[in-house]
């Protein structure tokens, strides 16, 4: 079972992109593998899509599971200007979202922002109780592929010895509530991409951007 990251991936980079105060945004991945790779290639598509000119810093850290590489990029992105960084990168991950805290606790006005990977990070982004820096996390349907290969197997249908992938058509990968972070006009702007994604009339890459 494999999944369509870039086509969620690239509803991130509609958001981050829609979202930007200062026109940067990053990206911070964990090891430099295909699976990251084509986060990384949706979410370049999805933030050019809506802003051509975005400027979007990439960091592969190279662990999964080194929350201080985390924070080390996020710290060198936020402070040259980034404000919304989309992980995927595993536990590498919670660094980001220490850097991102840290800074909005020091300054409540800060303008930094996360966007959580596979499952709904929101509260890996509570800064206290009125203040998250989630904006949404891009998920990952583990849950529909059980459902349905469940069901398959029910109905003598088991698919073995086959790759079955699940994208936003199968309802494989989405976005998570945003609980009003998100502005109603950028969620337009994310259900129109995700309407031509699902029916193929966009077909987002899935491989690594060229620097």
């Amino acid at each position: 079972i494999l999944f369509k990251e870039q086509e969620g991936a690239f509803l991130a980079g509609v958001v981050a992109a829609s979202m930007s105060e200062s026109g940067k945004i990053g990206f911070i991945g964990g090891v430099d593998i295909p699976v990251i790779n084509r986060f990384h290639a949706g979410f370049k598509e999805g933030a050019e899509a809506v802003n051509p000119d975005i400027e979007i810093q990439v960091n592969y850290t190279g662990a999964f599971d080194d929350a201080s590489k985390g924070k080390i990029a996020a710290n060198s992105m936020y402070s040259s200007g980034v404000d919304i960084i989309f992980h995927a990168a595993g536990g590498t991950g919670n660094g980001v979202f220490s850097e991102a805290k840290e800074r909005k606790t020091k300054d409540k006005d800060a303008n930094v922002w996360v966007i959580g990977v596979d499952a709904d990070q929101y509260a890996e982004g509570q800064v206290d109780d009125s203040t998250n820096i989630t904006v949404t996390s891009m998920l990952k349907g583990v849950n529909t592929a059980v459902v349905d290969i469940a069901t398959k197997t029910k109905n003598g249908e088991f698919p073995g010895g086959t790759t079955t992938v699940y994208g936003l058509a199968e309802n494989g990968v989405d976005l998570a509530d945003s609980r009003g972070a998100i502005p109603q006009d950028v969620m337009d702007k994310v259900e129109e991409y995700k309407e031509k994604i699902a029916s193929g009339e966009i077909t987002v890459s899935e491989e690594k951007p060229k620097q």
